[in-house]
């Protein structure tokens, strides 16, 4: 779906979808050798529900609703030929990475630099207290861009040079392989548009739910590639 509000993709289960594997496997022969980042938001948390403002400091827990989505992401990628799984420490996270990791008796690697942006005062805001003041907030975001400060929080510009440099710390360490990383919404959608070369202030035109999974793919001399963007209809197939 093409939306005049924002660009997003909008997954629909109404007919078949390809499988990851028949995705991935439409590349040249010449690519497979290409790191696979699988970039996974965490389930949806009680804060999801009740649309609170949750950055890195609050580590809320999934839902029962959260627990189930994670649960049917791990199954859905059981056949994926996976060589390792990062995740956020923040418990939303881990518990989401542990669903993933688990069929393939792999062990969550806890990676501190992929934890969700330092929101400030907007930590536990409500978004409807936060719409009083979102159209400043969205005027400050289109003229200062990366310089843009969370107030008593995280500027912009650094978030993206923290979730970005660990990001290529983990291409760098899993040449060839297939690798989850699981994290949050500001960071994923971070990831996208730099790797894109979209600036920052194009991040709300990104959306990227709940327990969703995207796929970028890292080549030796070649541009990052986006192969699927928040995918979930895993969650659909319950």
């Amino acid at each position: 779906m093409l939306s005049t509000r924002g660009v997003f993709f909008k997954s629909s289960c109404h007919f078949k979808f390809p499988t990851l594997s028949n995705i991935i496997g439409r590349y040249p022969e010449t690519r497979r050798s290409a790191i696979k980042l699988y970039l996974i938001r965490h389930g949806e948390t009680t804060w999801n529900q009740q649309r609170i403002i949750q950055g890195s400091g609050s580590d809320t827990d999934l839902s029962e609703k959260g627990k189930a989505q994670a649960e049917s992401l791990g199954r859905s990628m059981k056949d994926v030929s996976l060589t390792r799984v990062y995740s956020s420490p923040l418990k939303r996270a881990m518990d989401t990475a542990a669903a993933v990791a688990g069929p393939h008796n792999l062990k969550v690697v806890p990676e501190p630099d992929l934890r969700e942006i330092h929101v400030g005062e907007m930590e536990g805001m409500s978004l409807e207290t936060f719409g009083q003041n979102f159209s400043q907030f969205l005027v400050d975001w289109q003229t200062k861009g990366d310089a843009v400060d969370f107030k008593g929080g995280e500027n912009l510009g650094q978030f993206r040079d923290r979730v970005w440099t660990v990001v290529r710390r983990i291409v760098e360490a899993n040449p060839g392989g297939s690798v989850v990383v699981v994290s949050h919404y500001f960071v994923t959608a971070t990831v996208v548009c730099t790797a894109l070369g979209m600036p920052l202030t194009h991040l709300v035109r990104v959306r990227i739910q709940p327990s969703s999974r995207t796929i970028l793919e890292f080549a030796d001399g070649c541009q990052p590639r986006l192969l699927l963007l928040s995918d979930t209809c895993h969650l659909k197939e319950r």
